[in-house]
C-alpha cells in the first residue's frame, strides 16, 4: 500500500518549487491517485493549501514526522500520465516551475471556481395550450415554442409587460416549468457548407505520403496558394475516420475565422475553438468538450497545443515560422516543440506548413530531422502576382513627398476602378510614430519606458505601445515651449486618414490593434472584405498570411524596411517573411495580382529575394551569417533579463551574476556571454532592464545551474528585482 505522496504547492514562489512529502490519512490509502488536486497544511501556521500529487511511494528515507494530507478535490480534473511527464519536460528545458506548467495544462477557470453556467429558463406546461385559447396564452406558447421550447422571465415579462408575480403564479399552476439548465458557452453556430475540393496531383501524393510515412515530422513548404489548408483538411479527414484527434495550430486569432468556416463549413459545428479572445468560462466550456469527448478536432493559437485529447493522430501548425507560438511569459514555450514532445506520447504526425520556413525548421529539414515537402506551384493554376520594387529615395528625387509611391497610387486607381479590391500593409499602428519639436530636437517619450510615444489620431492622444499609458497631445514643446511641434513617421491610421483623402469614394477597413480589441472584431472585419463591403483593407502583420480574398489584385507594402531596421539578428528573416507572405494575398482568384513593395533600400538580399519568391536563395545568404556570427541554429541561446525600479540595485545584481556566469564558464571556449548591458528599451513601466546573452549549446544541466545561481546571488533582494530566464528566445530586443 502507497502511504506517502509527493505534493507540488500552489505558489508562485521559486523557493517552494519543489515535491514536498506528505503521508496519506489511512480514509485516502485506496482513493488516492497520481495527478488529483489535495488539500494540505503547509508552513508554520499548518495554513491549507492546494496542490497537485505528482508521485506517491511506499517507503520514504526519513525519521521526520510528516504533516497528513488534509483533503482530496474530487471535482477538479486529474493530470493524466502523459500531463506529468510533460511538465516534467518542459521544467527541464524552459527553466520553469511545476505550478507554471500545470497552470498552462489546465484552463484558468478552474483555479478561479468558474464551472458550468446555469440559467433559469421556462418550458411550457402541458395545460398552456390546451385551456386558454384567448391572449396571451396562446401567443406565449408560440414564443416558447419559437424559442427552442425555453425562454427566460425576463423576457417574457419585457416582451408581454407581465409581472414576476404574474409569471410566478403561471408557474405555481403548472402552466409554465421552471427548470435551471447548463448553458453552453461554446461555439456552435451553423457554417455554410465547404465543398470539399479537387485535389491536384502534388496535394494528392503529398497526402499520400504522409499518410503512409513512417516518418513522424513533415513541413510543406509551399507557395502563397498551394492549397496547403485543402492538404489538412483531407489529412484530418483520414485521422476523423481513423478515430483519432486533431490539433490546427494558426498563428493569429485574425486566421481563426477563416480556418474555422472552412474546417465547420466540411466537418459539421462540433469542431473546439480555442483563443485568448476567449473568457475564462468560453475556454472552461470548449476545454470540457474535449476532456469529454465531444469533438475530435480542435482549432486555435499557441494555448490549444495543451488541449487534454487522448488519442492524437495528428497536430497541423500552420504558417509555422511565426513568433506568436512562442510565449512570453512563463513558461516560455514553444508551441512547436511541445507538438513534438506530445508526439513521442501519442504517436501522432506533426506537419508544419509555410510559404516562408524558418530558418531553424529548414536547417532541420537539411539534418533530415523533419521530412520536406515542396509544392511550388499554386493548386489551381494561378501565376503568382508580379511584383515591383520602388525605391522611395527615387520618388523624394521626382518631388514626390506622398505615403505612396506614383506606381501605387495608379495601381489603386486601376483597382478600384473595376471593382477589384486592394491591401494596404505597414506593420505599425497609430497615426504618427513620434512627435517631436523642430526647434529642440525633444522627442515626447513616455514616463515611464524608455520609448517614444505614437500618436492616435482617432482619440488624439499620445500612446506607449509598451505599457498602454496615455497623454494628451500639447501643442508647446514642454522643453523649449516653441510651437513648432510636427507628427513624423506613419501608422496604420495615417495610411487609412490619406487613403480617404485620395479616393474619397472608397471604403476602406483596418486591422490592426486598435481596431481588433473587441471579441469578434476580427471575424467581423473579415467577413466585410470577404463578402466585398469594402475596397480597401488596410493593416499590420495580421493581414500579411493565410488570408484568401479571391478579389485581392493589389497589395501595396508601404514601408518594407520597418522591420529589416530593428536590432535583431532575425531582422532580415522576419522582411523575407513579411513581404513573402502579404505579396501572397494578391491574385489569388482568376484575375492575375500585382504588388507593388516601398522601399528606401532595394538593395537588401531580404527585400531581393522575397520580392523574386526565392526562398532557397533568402536561405542560403541567411545561413551563412548565422554561421559566422554564431547564432541559432548553429548554436542555441540564452536570455537573462533583469529589471528593477531600482537602477542602482539592478545593474550591481546584474554585474555580480555576470561575475558568477563568467567564472563558471571560463574553461569552456564554446560558450560565449555578451554582456551585462541594458537592453534595448532600457525602461518599461518604470522598470529598468539589463540583459546577459549567452551563446552555445548548454546541457540540461549548465541551464539548471544558470538558474539555481542567479535566484541563489539575488535572495537579498529578491523582492526588488524581477528576473526572466528564456532558454529559446525569438527576439533579443
Amino acid at each position: 500500500m502507497l502511504k506517502y505522496a509527493g505534493i507540488v504547492i500552489n505558489s508562485n514562489s521559486i523557493q517552494l518549487d519543489r515535491i514536498f512529502t506528505y503521508s496519506i490519512p489511512e480514509k485516502f490509502l485506496d482513493k488516492i491517485e497520481i495527478g488529483m488536486r489535495v488539500y494540505v497544511p503547509f508552513g508554520l501556521g499548518n495554513k491549507k493549501i492546494d496542490g497537485f500529487v505528482i508521485e506517491l511511494y511506499d517507503e520514504i528515507d526519513t525519521s521526520m514526522s510528516l504533516k497528513a494530507i488534509s483533503n482530496i478535490d474530487y471535482s477538479f480534473p486529474v493530470l493524466r500520465t502523459e500531463d506529468i511527464k510533460l511538465i516534467d519536460i518542459m521544467r527541464e528545458k524552459y527553466l520553469c516551475t511545476y505550478m507554471e506548467c500545470i497552470k498552462t495544462i489546465f484552463p484558468s477557470a478552474l483555479f478561479k471556481g468558474v464551472k458550468n453556467k446555469k440559467e433559469n429558463y421556462l418550458f411550457v406546461g402541458e395545460d398552456l395550450n390546451n385551456k386558454f385559447s384567448k391572449e396571451p396564452y396562446v401567443t406565449i406558447y408560440d414564443v416558447v415554442r419559437k424559442n427552442n421550447g425555453k425562454l427566460t422571465r425576463s423576457l417574457l415579462s419585457n416582451k408581454f409587460k407581465l409581472s414576476l408575480s404574474s409569471i410566478n403564479t403561471m408557474i405555481k399552476h403548472g402552466f409554465l416549468i421552471s427548470k435551471e439548465i447548463v448553458v453552453n458557452r461554446y461555439n456552435d453556430r451553423e457554417y455554410k457548407a465547404y465543398t470539399k475540393k479537387e485535389l491536384n496531383l502534388k496535394q494528392k501524393e503529398t497526402i499520400d505520403f504522409i499518410l503512409n510515412s513512417d516518418k513522424i515530422n513533415y513541413l510543406i513548404h509551399g507557395i502563397t496558394g498551394s492549397g496547403k489548408t485543402e492538404i489538412y483538411m483531407n489529412l484530418v479527414e483520414e485521422m476523423i475516420n481513423k478515430n483519432k484527434e486533431c490539433i490546427i495550430l494558426v498563428p493569429e486569432i485574425a486566421l481563426t475565422p477563416q480556418m474555422v468556416e472552412r474546417f465547420k463549413g466540411r466537418f459539421g459545428k462540433d469542431i473546439t475553438v480555442f483563443h485568448s479572445k476567449l473568457s475564462d468560462g468560453e475556454k472552461y466550456d470548449e476545454w470540457l468538450r474535449v476532456k469529454k469527448r465531444n469533438v475530435k478536432v480542435a482549432i486555435g493559437a499557441r494555448s490549444a497545443i495543451f488541449l487534454p485529447f487522448n488519442n492524437l493522430g495528428l497536430i497541423v501548425i500552420d504558417e509555422e515560422h511565426e513568433s506568436s507560438y512562442k510565449s512570453d511569459s512563463d513558461p516560455k514555450y514553444n508551441a512547436r516543440e511541445i507538438a513534438e514532445m506530445k508526439s513521442e506520447f501519442y504517436n501522432c504526425k506533426i506537419v508544419l506548413g509555410t510559404a516562408t520556413p524558418s530558418i531553424e525548421t529548414y536547417y532541420r529539414c537539411e539534418k533530415g530531422e523533419i521530412q520536406l515537402i515542396t509544392l511550388e506551384e499554386r493548386a489551381d493554376g494561378a501565376k503568382l502576382p508580379d511584383i515591383s520594387v520602388v525605391d522611395m529615395r527615387e520618388e523624394l528625387l521626382n518631388n514626390n513627398k506622398s505615403i505612396f509611391s506614383i506606381e501605387l497610387l495608379k495601381g489603386m486607381e486601376e483597382a478600384l476602378s473595376k471593382k477589384e479590391q486592394i491591401i494596404l500593409f505597414l506593420n505599425r499602428r497609430g497615426f504618427s510614430t513620434f512627435v517631436s519639436c523642430r526647434k529642440c530636437g525633444y522627442v515626447f517619450k513616455c514616463n515611464q519606458c524608455d520609448i517614444s510615444l505614437t500618436y492616435h489620431f482617432s482619440e488624439e492622444y499620445l500612446l506607449c505601445h509598451y505599457c498602454g499609458s496615455k497623454q494628451k497631445v500639447s501643442k508647446d514643446c514642454p522643453k523649449c515651449g516653441s510651437k513648432y511641434v510636427k507628427y513624423f513617421g506613419v501608422g496604420t491610421e495615417k495610411i487609412e486618414q490619406e487613403v480617404k483623402k485620395l479616393f474619397p469614394g472608397s471604403r476602406t477597413l483596418r486591422m490592426d490593434f486598435d481596431t481588433t480589441r473587441r471579441k469578434n472584431s476580427y471575424e467581423d472585419i473579415y467577413n466585410t472584405f470577404k463578402n466585398g463591403k469594402a475596397d480597401i483593407l488596410i493593416g499590420t502583420q495580421m493581414i500579411a498570411k493565410g488570408l484568401d480574398f479571391k478579389n485581392v489584385t493589389l497589395v501595396g507594402v508601404i514601408a518594407a524596411d520597418l522591420s529589416l531596421n530593428l536590432p535583431d539578428f532575425r531582422a532580415s528573416e522576419r522582411t523575407f517573411q513579411l513581404i513573402t507572405q502579404v505579396s501572397g494575398r494578391a491574385g489569388r482568384g482568376e484575375k492575375h495580382g500585382k504588388v507593388v513593395v516601398q522601399t528606401y533600400n532595394p538593395d537588401s538580399y531580404a527585400i531581393k529575394y522575397s520580392t523574386e519568391n526565392n526562398y532557397n536563395s533568402f536561405y542560403n545568404e541567411e545561413i551563412k551569417i548565422r554561421d559566422l556570427m554564431n547564432y541559432p541554429p548553429y548554436v542555441e541561446l540564452m536570455l537573462i533579463n533583469l529589471s528593477s525600479e531600482n537602477e542602482d540595485i539592478l545593474i550591481k545584481s546584474i554585474q555580480n551574476v555576470g561575475i558568477i556566469l563568467k567564472n563558471f564558464f571560463k574553461n569552456n571556449d564554446k560558450i560565449e556571454l555578451l554582456g551585462p548591458c541594458p537592453c534595448e528599451i532600457s525602461r518599461i513601466n518604470n522598470n529598468f532592464r539589463w540583459q546577459i546573452i549567452i551563446k552555445g549549446n548548454l546541457t540540461n544541466e549548465e541551464k539548471k545551474y544558470v538558474k539555481e545561481r542567479i535566484y541563489s546571488s539575488l535572495k537579498d533582494v529578491y523582492n526588488s528585482i524581477r528576473v526572466s530566464i528564456d532558454a529559446n528566445p525569438l527576439s533579443l530586443i
